[in-house]
């Protein structure tokens, strides 16, 4: 499960990176070190000229059939195992994907049973590039009665790399770069062919983080502080 990650600009590096144009007001961008479910995130997708785009979706899918969007929150990540298959997500992920571009992510680690620590939060990484392209899965969502249009969008998970198996039991996919194109094409509606990009990736690097055991859970605190090593004792 992924539910806080971060995100570092300048809009420069993530529109170079990703090959992407940004169509949001850049003035209202800036790095979120505590981004948390039902927050505005920034989404790469395909629009309907073909163009690869950077523009904002709800962070927590609210299916196109829901009645209204208070269960944004609880669809934050779909399971790769079975996000073809449930009805929260299997039309997105046959028609709408997108890449969610993340500077890192935190995880908490849970203690072994019976021990008196608390859980430890992990900040996890790229090894070698400025950002993850974690695989997400989108829709739209219309208030019959006000007309309001919502795009959201979910995080999807698998099992984690051997690196990480110590620290969380799951861990978001994370398309490389060579899939992009395929894993945002909308014509791609192969299931098949789709599920075989959903593997756990080994480029990733992590460590404990020290600013408070619990402010990383504390969705109002948002600093660079979070993303540092825990000092040694």
């Amino acid at each position: 499960m992924c539910g806080r990650y971060v995100l570092e600009g300048p809009i420069s590096r993530l529109t170079e990176y990703f090959d992407a144009r940004y169509t949001e007001d850049e003035n209202l961008f800036k790095n979120n070190y505590n981004i948390a479910p039902t927050t505005q995130v920034p989404v790469v997708r395909i629009n309907r000229k073909g163009e690869r785009v950077i523009l904002n979706h709800v962070w927590g899918l609210i299916p196109h059939w829901a009645k209204d969007k208070t269960g944004s929150a609880k669809l934050n990540n779909a399971r790769g195992e079975s996000v073809h298959e449930k009805p929260s997500f299997r039309t997105a992920f046959k028609k709408f994907r997108c890449l969610i571009p993340a500077s890192g992510y935190y995880e908490w680690q849970t203690p072994p049973e019976g021990s008196d620590r608390r859980r430890q939060p992990f900040y996890i990484h790229p090894a070698h590039t400025p950002y993850f392209a974690m695989a997400g899965v989108c829709d739209h969502w219309l208030d019959k009665v006000t007309g309001e249009l919502v795009m959201s969008t979910a995080i999807v998970t698998t099992d984690p790399c051997q690196k990480l198996k110590e620290v969380h039991d799951r861990m978001p996919v994370m398309i490389p770069q060579a899939e992009w194109a395929d894993w945002l094409d909308p014509r791609n509606q192969d299931v098949k062919v789709l599920r075989r990009l959903i593997m756990s990736s080994n480029d990733v690097g992590f460590h404990a983080v020290g600013f408070g055991v619990s402010a990383v859970g504390k969705s109002r605190l948002d600093q660079e502080e979070l993303i540092k090593p825990q000092a040694a004792e």
